[in-house]
């Protein structure tokens, strides 16, 4: 009897434990920053001049473990609020000190070119050909720019704010019509700890 009630316990526990893994998508520090403010906070972007702001930038991301999360609407309303402040047209939460796969990003190939956002997304298709895209920058490397290397089209799949599955093609590389597949390819390389200036164009 002494071992059923022993047994139980162990298995409550290991579901308990992994069930608040499972509601936790943040670290306690990284729900901390996020509602440290309400949602017209602006977060503080990250510098890749700033020594401990340059080793979160290049390190790897995590996903984002329950869509569900409370704080995740928060998280995203923060980051829209500071991309507007910014004036940029994506960043990710590496760039705020968030380390999960969550990017925004402004879709000009839309009506009214909205701001979305992308969750734990993925690259599943794309062209064995690249163009040169003129004139990249980064929220977190003010005043820099580069012609990076980039996929003309991509077909890709995340969940939105909503939490719903998304699968679609985005292309895109000029700046006088569209160049979203070119965003959603900068911030993608921010879940992976890159920069744009790690994919400078050799012409």
């Amino acid at each position: 009897m002494m071992k059923k009630i022993l047994l139980s316990l162990i298995v409550a526990g290991g579901l308990l434990s992994s069930t608040c893994y499972y509601l936790s998508s943040f670290s306690t520090k990284e729900r901390a920053l996020i509602t440290a403010g309400t949602e017209e906070t602006p977060f503080r972007i990250l510098q890749i001049t700033d020594r401990k702001d340059s080793l979160k930038l290049r390190k790897p991301c995590r996903a984002v473990s329950n869509l569900n999360d409370p704080v995740l609407p928060l998280l995203i309303a923060r980051m829209k609020t500071t991309l507007a402040a910014a004036e940029g047209v994506g960043i990710a939460a590496p760039q705020i000190g968030i380390s999960k796969n969550i990017f925004l990003m402004q879709r000009f190939d839309l009506p009214d070119a909205p701001v979305v956002a992308v969750i734990n997304p993925k690259i599943v298709a794309h062209p064995d050909t690249t163009i040169c895209f003129v004139r990249d920058g980064c929220l977190s490397m003010p005043g820099v720019s580069g012609n990076s290397v980039r996929y003309p089209w991509l077909e890709v799949e995340y969940y939105n704010e909503d939490g719903d599955p998304v699968r679609e093609r985005l292309e895109g590389y000029s700046r006088t019509e569209t160049f979203t597949a070119v965003i959603f390819q900068h911030e993608y390389d921010h879940l992976l700890g890159l920069l744009f200036t790690d994919k400078l164009c050799n012409e």
